[in-house]
């Protein structure tokens, strides 16, 4: 099976495949739109989905890399939702609780994150999750950057062959 410099090299390196493909769709009238950012979006979700299933391994550097920023995101997001509801005392004194129970919140993720995760090789390595990264892909693009409908289909088709590539390197083609 193919390490991680195999599957990111991979991804790396093969990404003018994929941008001559949804070229060629393009221009037989599918609605993908490559502009300067799309692709340049579409490399960087290209790339990281190249070893993305891999996310289930507890060893995977994919793994590891992935769990802190869960973590971080999970905290601060438990602190902007408290922020400003804890009232022990001095501003200073509020802050910090804040702090703690985001702290709490992201140690709790921490733990979580590896808990959740499948076995390996099971359902995370399959279409349908490669169907999922490339839908979450165009969401984040077209409502959380406010690109249009085709760029974000350009995203989330990137991102979608990036996590294929993937599996087709592995060769673990399943569905579910």
């Amino acid at each position: 099976m193919p390490n991680y410099d195999v599957h990111m090299l991979s991804g790396i390196a093969s990404y003018p495949v994929i941008v001559a493909a949804a070229g060629l769709a393009a221009s037989h009238g599918a609605p993908l739109a490559l502009t300067t950012m799309a692709l340049v979006l579409g490399y960087a979700f290209y790339v990281l989905g190249s070893d993305l299933p891999d996310m289930d391994h507890p060893n995977a550097l994919i793994h590891r890399g992935t769990k802190p920023i869960v973590s971080v995101v999970v905290g601060g997001a438990v602190y902007v939702n408290a922020a400003g509801s804890i009232n022990v005392g001095e501003p200073w004194l509020n802050m910090a609780v804040e702090w703690g129970i985001a702290v709490l919140a992201a140690v709790i993720a921490w733990f979580a994150f590896t808990w959740m995760m499948p076995k390996h090789r099971g359902i995370v390595h399959s279409f349908l999750f490669a169907a999922v990264y490339g839908s979450l892909a165009f969401v984040l693009v077209e409502y959380g950057l406010n690109m249009t409908t085709g760029e974000g289909l350009y995203v989330g088709f990137a991102a979608f062959c990036g996590y294929a590539l993937h599996l087709l390197l592995d060769g673990e083609l399943s569905l579910l």
